[in-house]
Order: C-alpha cells, then structure tokens, then sequence
C-alpha cells in the first residue's frame, strides 16, 4: 500500500533531498516551502502522514499542527525541530504533534517514525496482521477493548479517552497509549526498550531523549499538584505505573 506524505520544509536543500529519500522509500509526496502551503495541501490532499518543520516564514509548524487540530484533523504529524531544549519539544507536542525528530537526523530514523505512526492509526487486518505487513504478529494491545482501570485512572480504549477521577485528561495520541500501556501493567516496571518497541516499533537507543520528554509531559497532566503521583521512573530501567 502506497502511503502519501505531506511535507512541509522551508529548507530548500533539506526539502529536496527529503522528498526524494521519500520518494525512493515508496511514498507518495506532497512538498511545500511554508505552512500556509502546508495548510492548504493538508485540505486539499488529505495525507496519510505531515512531516512538518517547526521554524518555516509566516504560519510556523506548531501553528499548522494547531490548526490543524482545532479542525480535528487527526493525520499524524511527525516535527522536524532544530530546537534541542526540552521545553521547544513540549511546545510541540502541546500543539498536537505526535512525535518529532531534532535535527540533524539520519533518513532512517524519520523513516522508522512514520512507519511506526502509520501502523498506530492503520486498522488491523481480519486475520490479525497489519496493512502492508504480511504474516506479521498483530499486536495484542490493539486486540484488547473496554475499560482499564488502575488506582483512580480510567481509560476507556475503544474511544480513545481517559480520567483520573471525574477530571478527563486531554491527551495526543502518543500520550494516550503511553498511558494506556502503563495502565496496562499497573504495578510492573516496564523498560525503556519495551516502551519503545510497544509504541514506536523503534529502540531509538541509549542516548534518546523522546522517551522522557514524553514521560515527562504525560506527568504534568496526570500527576497534577495535589493529587498523589502514578507514573513513577525506576533509575536505570525504566517506568512504572502504581499507587505508593
């Protein structure tokens, strides 16, 4: 299956070689120089997946992903970010965006991200195989439905929403099946590896910091002040889910 890509990149050289690894990889690419483009093409074309610079002239790429949400456009953005400070990539994701790549970055690794959104926001085939991914295992995750419960968290998966008491949290959909998998297995330490495996389909490695940039925003929507914290980090290993 041919997924279409919109690109939004003011770099030209950045742009062109982008929209030819793309191009190569398989995918069907719109490439636009600004976000009023990027606009207009995510409207007109409806792409399966945004890549979308931050920094680009007149509209930037935190507020086409705004907008693009105000709208409840769902498509997956994946940000390219230049920004290395943890609070520029929470801007991001604050915006709606699912996940980000801080340059410079290797080709393989924006390709490893989309792959990975693309297979979170595709259906699951009847005989439990993923679209385009003949004979592989289908995800048991996807496979389980109704309400997880653990301490006074409840997620409900099949719409995709979740409360800690009577307040709803507002969640990306990262965010939500972070969540979600902890929930699952309240009580147990779940590495980092796993983590990633589970919701990028990707390790990317020792020095990555996406992980908890992601951990780290989640907290400030659950654990508000006030209430007793339930995400919890196990130096070394990785994070848990459970009631002290």
């Amino acid at each position: 299956m041919t997924h279409s890509v919109l690109l939004a990149e003011d770099d030209r050289p950045i742009r062109t070689a982008l929209e030819r690894a793309l191009t190569l990889e398989g995918y069907q690419v719109t490439a636009v120089a600004d976000g009023i483009q990027a606009l207009a093409a995510a409207h007109r074309e409806r792409p399966d997946v945004i890549l979308l610079d931050v920094m680009m002239p007149g509209i930037d790429g935190l507020q086409v992903c705004q907008v693009l949400r105000a709208e409840r456009d769902r498509t997956p953005i994946l940000m390219l970010t230049a920004r290395v400070e943890t609070a520029d990539r929470i801007a991001g994701l604050d915006a709606g965006a699912d996940d980000y790549v801080v340059k410079p970055f290797e080709v393989e690794e924006v390709f490893a991200r989309l792959r990975a959104l693309l297979r979170r926001t595709a259906p699951a085939a009847a005989d439990g195989t993923g679209p385009g991914e003949p004979g592989a295992e289908y995800d048991a995750r996807a496979a389980e439905s109704g309400v997880v419960e653990a301490a006074d968290l409840r997620i409900d998966g099949p719409s995709r929403r979740a409360w800690r008491g009577t307040r709803e949290l507002e969640l990306t959909r990262t965010e939500f099946e972070l969540l979600e998998l902890l929930a699952r297995n309240a009580g147990i330490v779940l590495d980092h590896s796993t983590i990633y495996d589970r919701i990028w389909g990707y390790d990317f490695g020792p020095g990555s910091k996406n992980l908890a940039v992601y951990v780290g925003y989640l907290r400030r929507k659950v654990d508000v002040p006030g209430s007793r914290p339930l995400i919890h980090t196990v130096r070394g290993v990785g994070y848990v889910l459970r009631e002290d």
